[in-house]
């Protein structure tokens, strides 16, 4: 039943963020395309998170994933096969720029952790 939740609430997120904030930036300049971002994420992270309509135990799974997925899978709907394989190359650097982001992430939490050990060892 989690997995379930955790697809839809994916797909909620997705579909709100591929439908509206495009619509609000449109109709709004800048300003609509911050108060989408801002209202949409806000309402989705407190669904999705706060109130645990997905499953995040074991692992940090963000909402990113799904929206990604979900904006992916719906050009393939809308515009065939041909969209997938044209979104390879942007989902390519997405997973490379994940990689990176995730090892600055490592790199900076040793960092810090090194940084805690040696104060500690100070103060005894």
């Amino acid at each position: 039943m989690k997995n379930l939740g955790s697809i839809i609430g994916f797909a909620i997120a997705g579909i709100f963020v591929m439908s509206v904030w495009g619509a609000f930036a449109d109709a709004y300049g800048i300003v609509g395309g911050w108060f989408a971002g801002f209202i949409i994420i806000s309402v989705m992270w407190f669904l999705n998170h706060f109130l645990g309509l997905i499953a995040n135990e074991g692992a940090f799974v963000d909402m990113a994933l799904g929206i990604g997925i979900t904006g992916t899978m719906r050009d393939v709907f809308l515009k065939g096969s041909a969209a997938g394989v044209a979104s390879l190359p942007t989902l390519a650097f997405v997973v490379i720029g994940g990689i990176i982001g995730g090892s600055v992430a490592v790199a900076v939490e040793k960092t810090w952790a090194e940084r805690d050990a040696s104060k500690k060892d100070v103060s005894m």
